[in-house]
């Protein structure tokens, strides 16, 4: 039996997703939304492209959880997106109720799947989903990590003028403007970047790194980001589903790592078919512990003003 992917909300950001994974052929993927016939006519629409990529998978959109039963996998993208001028923090109230309907619906119908969020803000979700299903922590993830790099990695290349492909860069930290980039583990075919950029040229290019969803949020006016956050979940779910114990910068929920308790929050974590398999820990400088605990504190904020708006669940 192949495997099902579903993804909740049809919008930019998952049917986009839905269009990486079927080129990777990771698995039958269904497209799951409230809007009537958004779902069915996106997923039709990439079933017909299938031919031309040489793509045997099947795709459906759909429109009730029970269809969704099954799955393996489950991204959770429903949400509001961001407009000009917001931060993530903002959608907090709205999309904590999509997140926690969504995560209890799909987790009846799917109740051994491996759930990745990625609505915003993004650590404050996860944690959401991990406290209403009590699911293992292994099977809870939040994509942000994945992203961060890549936008990193993106901004190197363009200003070295090199392949994307000798760019290594890691983020670790919350998904927002207090993103940790490790200088240190992150390279241009094995040179450091501190060696290959003055200071103040690197400081760029992490601060636009960390501005990256609202530098693309400013000029779209109408939307947010989905061709890389699309890419990212399908590199997530591709290493899930195949089992690659690939290590990737993912928020998952920690218990002591890094000294961190009962917060999510991205690491290096290592994926596989069981979800998050372990956490890596590097060792950091001071400074790098000093930033690390800045967004720690940050994304504790989150997490303590979405205690206070919701009401406790009861089970």
């Amino acid at each position: 039996m192949r495997n099902r992917i579903t993804i909740v909300g049809a919008g930019q950001t998952g049917s986009t997703a839905a269009q990486w994974l079927a080129a990777k052929e990771t698995g039958d993927i269904i497209l799951l939304d409230i809007a009537d016939g958004l779902a069915q006519g996106k997923a039709l629409d990439l079933l017909e492209a299938l031919p031309i990529i040489h793509s045997d998978v099947m795709v459906r959109g759909v429109n009730r959880y029970e269809e969704t039963a099954g799955s393996d996998v489950v991204i959770i993208t429903a949400g509001i997106a961001r407009k000009p001028g917001m931060s993530r923090e903002d959608l907090l109230k709205t999309n904590a109720d999509i997140v926690r309907s969504s995560i209890l619906a799909s987790c009846a119908q799917s109740p051994n799947a491996i759930f990745i969020i990625l609505t915003n803000p993004l650590d404050t979700m996860a944690f959401l989903a991990k406290q209403v299903t009590r699911l293992p922590k292994a099977r809870v993830i939040g994509q942000a990590g994945v992203l961060d790099s890549s936008r990193m990695q993106a901004f190197v290349a363009m200003e070295l003028g090199v392949s994307v492909e000798n760019v290594h860069a890691y983020v670790m930290g919350g998904h927002g403007d207090e993103m940790v980039p490790l200088l240190r583990h992150s390279n241009v075919a094995g040179t450091p970047l501190t060696e290959l950029f003055s200071p103040e040229r690197l400081e760029a290019i992490i601060d636009r790194t960390r501005k990256g969803g609202a530098e693309i949020v400013s000029l779209l006016k109408t939307g947010s980001a989905f061709y890389a956050p699309g890419a990212a979940l399908a590199q997530m779910v591709d290493a899930i589903l195949k089992d690659k114990h690939l290590i990737l910068p993912c928020s998952t929920y920690l218990e002591g790592e890094y000294g961190l308790r009962d917060i999510y929050f991205g690491v290096p974590a290592q994926l596989g078919r069981t979800g998050v398999e372990k956490v890596v820990e590097y060792r950091l400088t001071d400074e790098e512990k000093a930033a690390l605990k800045k967004s720690a504190d940050s994304v504790s904020k989150s997490i303590a003003h979405l205690k206070q708006i919701l009401q406790p669940v009861k089970n």
